[in-house]
């Protein structure tokens, strides 16, 4: 197994390159709060995505749309405060970026500047090569994001697996190189063909994120609640579930109703 030259006391994007050149795997987890940030990163994760996932897992959305740039801004103002070691990705919203690349630019300065963040991340290829241009002319660190791109699930219909017949996934392939061309430092690729992912990583200079992407990338992302089994009717075959707090959470909150209405609690030491 190969291991990291140094150990990096903080993760930077140059930090990512180094990582994908030694054959260390990146591993990257969402958080939306100071909290959870402050525990993921103590814990050691390399990238901390504040992911416009926030908008079903914190707000209850059916989809990622409604979620709005001040929103994320506050997110993930919260997430840099609890952080020492992480880089922090911030997902450009929604209607924040598509269609003009000055609103993309304004955004984009907006989260830097409000946040703290330390880079923003785009869905789509050529279709947002303008904005993201704009963007890195900012100096303004650029992660892309192909595949199933839940920002476009009312045109997709559905959230199943991208790019599996030979024009979608030439499209991709072509869409990652022009990503990397125009200077994305990294790209998450989301529900695609694991062989199509190990092709794409190998045929780029920069890291390669996946999500349902199989094990040919040179890292990994997860929503934190879907890995810690805070969602638990979340089931897509890419997850893996390495606690169940939906059911010790919700033992712990019958327990303490239970001690509360027999007066269990408090007791003598636990009070004034």
């Amino acid at each position: 197994m190969a291991k990291a030259k140094k150990d990096y006391k903080r993760i930077t994007t140059k930090s990512l390159v180094e990582m994908k050149n030694n054959n260390i795997k990146i591993a990257m987890l969402t958080a939306y709060d100071y909290t959870m940030a402050k525990i993921v990163d103590n814990a050691g994760i390399d990238i901390i995505l504040v992911g416009d996932s926030a908008s079903n897992v914190m707000a209850g959305h059916e989809t990622t749309l409604p979620i709005t740039l001040d929103q994320m801004i506050y997110h993930a103002s919260s997430v840099v405060r609890g952080i020492e070691r992480s880089l922090v990705v911030v997902d450009l919203p929604f209607g924040s970026y598509q269609g003009n690349s000055r609103s993309a630019l304004d955004s984009a300065i907006r989260i830097m500047k409000e946040s703290g963040g330390h880079a923003v991340k785009l869905e789509g290829g050529s279709e947002i090569s303008e904005s993201v241009s704009r963007i890195l002319t900012a100096g303004i660190p650029v992660m892309g994001h192909l595949g199933l791109t839940p920002q476009s699930i009312y045109k997709f219909g559905s959230y199943s697996v991208r790019a599996k017949d030979y024009d979608e996934a030439e499209k991709l392939k072509q869409d990652a190189k022009l990503l990397e061309e125009l200077g994305c430092f990294a790209l998450v690729l989301e529900k695609v063909p694991a062989k199509l992912a190990k092709e794409v990583a190998q045929s780029l200079s920069i890291p390669v994120i996946g999500i349902g992407a199989g094990n040919g990338v040179d890292g990994q992302v997860l929503v934190t609640h879907d890995m810690l089994g805070m969602t638990h009717e979340f089931h897509p075959r890419f997850l893996r579930r390495y606690l169940d707090l939906y059911s010790e959470m919700t033992r712990a909150f019958e327990q303490y109703i239970k001690d509360v209405k027999s007066c269990d609690f408090p007791n003598e030491n636990e009070q004034y």
